[in-house]
């Protein structure tokens, strides 16, 4: 949450500022600013708003090379132009990704009541490194960032200090990168990932200095380390809109691909080899349960790979909300298993339950689509779905990688586990290689779930109902249409119906139901029938060979094994959900209320 950006160099410092924050804006987007060196003063533009407004109020700033910029999505202080970042004391200039959860103690510490001009925890972080500044920057940083309890990543000029730009962080993500024109630091890689081929993600409690020419970083005792640096292996047009009105649409659309790229290279003489991802067999032997760690959409990702590791593995395996987990005295140890799902590989709330598990000798895997990120280099071993960059809030490509990376786990483990034969285990990778021949069949036939949105743009409640894994998959259809068109939503076991929610269904209700599921079928007519009998509108999405007649189809989804339909199914339902925010005139990509990576508990 928030996105910080900064450049020092021989260009203009404003141009690269909000350029970068267009890209940021999806991290956070209630406010926005920048401060830039102009004449020997940092001069800071802030304002309440989207970047778009404070591109149009910064225009006169055209003489700075250096400055620092930042994207609010608010956490302390209420949205306002005073709350926005940067913020300024005595001589430091910041912005600040996290939060101090101690900053009230050191109003009190340094005596600043009625000297701080916002109710942000931000401002007080910049007045305690101020009050710790003398001549020596790096000292005062390290002296601040001692006191402070919480997470953070700071950006961070002083005034009589020309050109340079300092930054710390714990936790927090900070990547950086440097070029022939000046030194460039961000909260994500997407902001400056087109001015070099290669960065590095800032080791936590040290610090970077960026110069024009150069950039340095030193530890906790003032020695020089050199930083490993990765590549960056996306291209400047992934992160473009493409020609669609929203990146959403555009990121749906690139499933079959991104499908294709992040299971071929896994696949090898036709069984499931990791050796590309540096993972031998050990990481999956003598376990006897797995935990699966996520929020969000990546725990729907969990609950069908949960589904797939239970019916073909026999593993038991427990899927847990990654705010929750540590609090529950969850039953792990050394024959555990943890597999932790987060797109960004920065979600502070699965990367804590992380850190517990290995304090209780479990193995770790991480499945995220951020090389380099906190969560990767946190685990054991990690598996990247290559999905490219995601900047919609609302999820819909890394789902189905997530989902994708399961089925070849599931496959692994089978092999190792002697769970399946070579004949089963076969057909089971053949349905895993059909997967973006299926979504492209649900992609080519858009217009017809856009007629069916149609019959949901005035709702008030959406109900839907599957069984098994179509359940899981709900789940996410749910999560959907509620973060991006407002309706309330909800999933149910279609079984649990008659156990009291189907009182929920009146008079014209929209109920979307998904059949999919062979063993299930004659069980769910009779719950879909169930709820038309309440004078429900039911909105049909059926499996291409279960559709015999015996229900009224709205869509038909194509023909693959049951435990693979989750795939072509969730896609048919993020074009649905898509399309009822666009027609009903939302901002599809940036929903109201929610940034795209969750980096504060």
């Amino acid at each position: 949450m928030c996105g910080i950006i900064g450049y020092t160099g021989y260009s203009d410092a404003r141009g690269k500022l909000i350029k970068g924050l267009k890209v940021l804006e999806y991290r956070g987007y209630d406010s926005a600013g920048i401060a830039v060196k102009t004449n020997g003063q940092d001069e800071i533009i802030k304002c309440k708003g989207r970047v778009e407004k404070l591109e149009k109020i910064t225009e006169s700033i055209t003489n700075s090379t250096t400055g620092i910029g930042h994207t609010r999505w608010a956490t302390h202080g209420e949205v306002s132009d005073t709350n926005s970042h940067p913020h300024k004391f005595g001589k430091v200039t910041l912005v600040h990704n996290g939060i101090i959860e101690n900053y009230k103690s050191h109003v009190r510490k340094y005596s600043l009541e009625g000297k701080l001009q916002s109710q942000t925890d931000s401002e007080v972080a910049a007045a305690v490194i101020d009050s710790c500044y003398d001549t020596d920057p790096i000292s005062a940083i390290y002296n601040a960032v001692k006191e402070f309890k919480g997470t953070f990543a700071f950006a961070v000029m002083f005034d009589d200090i020309k050109d340079k730009i300092f930054a710390i962080r714990n936790v927090s993500p900070i990547v950086i990168c440097r070029n022939n024109d000046g030194a460039y630091i961000a909260s994500d890689i997407l902001a400056i990932g087109e001015y070099s081929k290669e960065y590095f993600v800032l080791p936590e409690m040290s610090v970077a200095v960026l110069e024009k020419s150069k950039v340095e970083v030193f530890n906790t005792s003032g020695e020089k380390i050199e930083p490993e640096m990765m590549p960056y292996d996306w291209s400047n047009n992934d992160s473009g809109k493409g020609g669609y009105p929203f990146f959403m649409e555009k990121e749906i659309m690139e499933q079959p691909d991104v499908i294709q790229k992040t299971v071929a290279g896994r696949i090898k003489d036709g069984f499931v080899d990791f050796s590309s991802d540096n993972i031998d067999d050990s990481l999956f032997e003598n376990i006897d349960n797995i935990s699966i760690i996520a929020c969000g959409t990546a725990m729907h990702a969990g609950l069908i790979g949960k589904g797939l590791i239970e019916a073909n593995i026999r593993i038991p395996c427990e899927v847990h909300y990654a705010s929750e987990f540590m609090y529950k005295s969850p039953i792990i140890n050394k024959n555990t298993l943890v597999i932790c799902v987060s797109q960004s590989g920065e979600t502070i709330d699965t990367l804590e339950a992380l850190k517990y598990a290995k304090r209780q000798g479990a193995k770790s895997l991480s499945i995220v689509n951020v090389r380099g990120s906190s969560i990767a280099r946190e685990s054991d071993s990690v598996i990247y779905t290559w999905a490219g960059p995601e900047i919609a809030v609302a999820s819909t490509k890394a789902y189905t990688t997530q989902v994708c990376i399961f089925f070849l786990i599931t496959a692994r483990l089978a092999q190792i586990n002697g769970t399946m034969s070579k004949n089963e285990i076969s057909s089971f990778i053949e349905q895993i290689e059909l997967l973006p021949d299926a979504v492209k069949y649900v992609l080519d036939s858009r217009e017809k779930l856009h007629h069916l949105a149609n019959s949901m743009l005035s709702a008030e409640h959406v109900f839907m109902i599957g069984r098994g894994q179509d359940y899981y998959a709900l789940m996410e259809a749910s999560l959907k249409l509620k973060e991006i068109s407002y309706i309330h939503c909800e999933a149910f076991a279609s079984g649990e119906l008659k156990h009291g929610t189907i009182a929920l269904i009146t008079e014209g209700t929209p109920v979307v139901a998904l059949m999919t599921q062979e063993k299930l079928k004659l069980k769910q007519i009779s719950n879909i029938t169930e709820v038309k009998s309440r004078g429900a509108k039911v909105i049909t999405l059926i499996k291409k060979s279960l559709n015999d007649g015996s229900l009224e189809c709205s869509f038909e989804l194509p023909d693959l094994a049951d435990d693979f339909m989750v795939v072509p199914s969730v896609v048919a339902m993020q074009l649905l959900a898509y399309y009822v925010s666009s027609d009903k005139g939302l901002d599809v990509d940036k929903p109201r209320n929610l940034a795209k990576v969750v980096t504060v508990e």
